[in-house]
This record gives structure tokens, C-alpha cells and sequence, in this order.
């Protein structure tokens, strides 16, 4: 499998980076802005309809970029895994949408919320652009590495918890897991050292990380230049968290295999008050992910978004079996609920994407099967087996992605 990224939530839950980015309502209404003009030789980026403070900025930043930098994005985009799923037809094998409930949940309405009251929305989009609100993401992909002076959350507030449920999942489930590694996602860090910026930056790029520098240099202005990006703070730029693998990669990047955890998420799921559960049901999900690497179940005769669908409810599927197994996380009943919503609050409506994972009922119902299944064992001491818990699930998926609105 190819570099795959198994995403909890899209990149700011899926409309708020890169050329999908939901700006501020009022932003949609602004008017002077083409998609021809050019204030850059090196783009068809127009900024003519920025204020000043931030159109000086952009302007140096377009400057600076070398030539062809759009493609150079891509080409890192896809390299990595990090190319955002494309909008699809409806196909024959596509869900009908008006078959389905699919909720807006609260914690979409928070993620929609996190850049409103922005001085200059067209800064921001066009920070999108240049890959802004992916760097921390690169960051901790490429450059990461797991020690024990990392921390979990803005003011570590989840290391303990995230450390101890890592080492307890690596003792659950029956892969080969001690090199997988825990890895955090702070999007500060990245947009405070122009040396870290700068390094990320020759990833995506080309060139040298000191060659880079200046390049840095402007756009930590232009981020800093914004306050309610909060100078890199703001819960949008680490809005994610994925599993990683290269396994059966024919060019692997020498990238280890690892689960990374954004800040942002975190806030968002304490925002919505659940941060007392959702951290650990998070990390059992991109846990399962790495299951489902070890043990080949990615593949299956669905293809486009019931696949990802598939792959998705079952990672939450292996994350509440751990957290509700007496020899896991053992969590009590109103725990257990609680994680539930957890994964509820991450569904989406995306039915005809090839990134869609499954409606807030379906993760919701998915992941009360899997506690059925470990509440109803007659050995309560017993683990399944992945693979058993497999064949479990894949009978069990037909009623939990079944329509619901009749």
C-alpha cells in the first residue's frame, strides 16, 4: 500500500484548508478578485483585493516561490499522501444521499467556527494556497520522532494519557507493533522557528533549508500578520490525526510507521466536551489503522467512497472493542457513550468522495457494535484475535451502512 494516510478528520475537517478552504461568509460576498489577474510573474495568484498590509506580504512571498511552485505543491502533496481527495460523479456504487440522515455535528460547527473574525479573509485563502495550513503536517510526517520529552495537547495536558494507551494497544492487538510511533502535531512550534518552517518548506519546494529561510521568514509575517491565526495556534493547523505506514510501499520514503496527533483536534474535542474520551478513541481508531495495515484488510471488492467507508468503520469498529475490553481500556458504560459520540462527531456527508468516511450515525452505530461485542463475550478475558474480529465485522457492515431515513 502506498503511503497511506488514514485521516480522522479531513485537514480542518475537510473545508477549511487548502482550495476547499470555507471562508468567512463575508468573504464569499467580496467582489474584485479574477481568476486571471496577476500581481506575480511566477502565479495567476491575484492579490489586488487583499488590503495593503497583507498584499505587500503576499506579493514578496510570490516573489520568492520558484517557479512553477503549484506543481511543486502537488507533486509533495502526493508524494506524501497529502493530496486532498477530488469531488467525484455519482456512480453506480455511490450512496444515495437521500437515503441517509446525515447530521451537521458540533464538532464540524466548531471547526466552521475557528476562523471567523478575520481581518482579511483573502490572506488566509491564499495562505491556503501556499500550503500554509499543511506545513505542521509535513512537519511532524517528515521530521517527527517519537521521545519521551514529547507532550499531547496545547499545555500537554494528554501526554500521560495518550503514552499509556499507546503502550497498552501495542500489548492488545496481535501485529508487530513496538516500532510504530506516537507522534505529536503542534502548529506553533512550526510557524515560530523559521529554521523548522524553512526545513518543511525545501520539502515542498525544492532548494535548501537555508535557502529557504527568508521564505519562511514572510510567511510567519503573514501568519502573525492575522490574529486569529493566532500566530499558529489557532486549532485549524492541526485540525487531523492520521496513521502512516510505507508497508508494501515499492518506493518507500523512509518514513517510520507512526500515528500523529494534532493539537487541534484535541481542542475541538474537548470544545465539544469530549475531551475526556475522544483523545483515547482517536488513537485506538489510528491504532486500527495499523490492523489493518499488518494484516492486509484494505482491500476489497468496494471501490470509490464505500471503500474508504469501510476502512474507516472498521478502524472505529477495533477502537471501541480496545476501549471497552476488560484488558484494554475497560471503560464504564457512561465512557463508552461517550467515545461513541466520539466517533459520531467525526462522521461526514461526503457521500460521493473517495475520502468519505461514513455518515455520524454509521461511525456511531459502528462503533456500539463493537462494544456489544465486547460487553457480550462469554470470556470476558479473552481477546479476539484482528482477523476474527474482522470476519465479525465485515458480516455486521451490510446493517451498519444500510439506509436509515425510512
Amino acid at each position: 500500500m502506498k503511503k497511506t494516510l488514514s485521516v480522522v478528520a479531513s485537514l480542518a475537517i475537510a473545508a477549511t484548508c487548502g482550495l476547499g478552504m470555507a471562508l468567512p461568509a463575508h468573504a464569499a460576498d467580496a467582489t474584485g478578485v479574477t481568476a486571471t489577474a496577476s500581481q506575480s510573474p511566477q502565479s495567476s495568484t491575484d492579490t489586488s483585493s487583499m488590503d495593503p498590509q497583507h498584499q505587500a506580504i503576499v506579493d514578496r512571498i510570490l516573489a520568492e516561490l520558484p517557479a512553477g511552485w503549484e506543481a511543486r505543491l502537488d507533486a509533495a502533496r502526493a508524494k506524501y499522501g497529502l493530496k486532498g481527495e477530488e469531488w467525484q460523479q455519482f456512480r453506480d456504487s455511490a450512496i444515495n444521499p437521500g437515503d441517509y440522515q446525515c447530521q451537521t455535528t458540533d464538532l464540524s460547527k466548531y471547526a466552521n467556527s475557528l476562523l471567523d473574525g478575520a481581518q482579511d479573509p483573502w490572506a488566509i485563502f491564499i495562505l491556503s494556497l501556499f500550503g500554509g495550513f499543511d506545513m505542521p503536517t509535513y512537519d511532524a510526517l517528515i521530521y517527527g520522532k517519537e521521545s519521551s520529552s514529547n507532550t499531547f495537547g496545547v499545555k500537554g495536558e494528554y501526554t500521560h494519557q495518550l503514552n499509556s494507551e499507546m503502550k497498552n494497544l501495542k500489548r492488545f492487538w496481535d501485529i508487530d507493533s513496538a516500532r510504530i510511533e506516537l507522534i505529536p502535531m503542534h502548529g506553533a512550534d512550526v510557524f515560530t522557528s523559521p529554521d523548522r518552517l524553512a526545513r518543511t518548506l525545501s520539502v515542498l519546494y525544492g532548494g535548501t533549508a537555508e535557502e529557504n529561510l527568508d521564505l519562511a521568514d514572510m510567511l510567519i509575517e503573514l501568519v502573525d500578520s492575522e490574529p486569529v491565526l493566532q500566530g499558529g495556534a489557532n486549532p485549524i493547523f492541526t485540525f487531523n490525526a492520521f496513521a502512516y505506514s510505507e508497508k508494501d510501499d515499492p518506493q518507500p520514503l523512509g518514513i517510520t510507521d507512526r500515528i500523529i496527533m494534532g493539537d487541534g483536534i484535541l481542542q475541538g474535542m474537548s470544545a465539544v466536551n469530549l475531551g475526556d474520551v475522544a483523545p483515547r478513541g482517536i488513537l485506538g481508531h489510528e491504532f486500527g489503522h495499523h490492523v489493518q495495515y499488518q494484516k492486509n484488510l484494505f482491500e476489497s471488492d468496494l471501490t470509490g467512497p464505500e471503500a474508504t467507508r469501510r476502512t474507516e468503520l472498521m478502524a472505529d469498529a477495533f477502537g471501541t472493542y480496545y476501549l471497552t475490553h476488560s484488558r484494554g481500556e475497560s471503560l464504564n458504560a457512561a465512557r463508552v457513550l461517550k467515545s461513541e459520540k466520539s466517533f459520531y462527531q467525526v462522521g461526514d456527508c461526503s457521500f460521493t468522495s473517495s475520502g468519505h468516511h461514513g455518515t455520524p450515525d454509521q461511525r456511531f452505530n459502528s462503533a456500539s457494535w463493537a462494544a456489544g461485542v465486547a460487553d457480550d463475550a462469554p470470556n470476558q478475558g479473552h481477546i479476539l484475535p484482528a482477523l476474527t474480529f474482522d470476519k465479525l465485522f465485515e458480516a455486521k457492515l451490510p446493517d451498519l451502512v444500510k439506509p436509515d431515513s425510512k
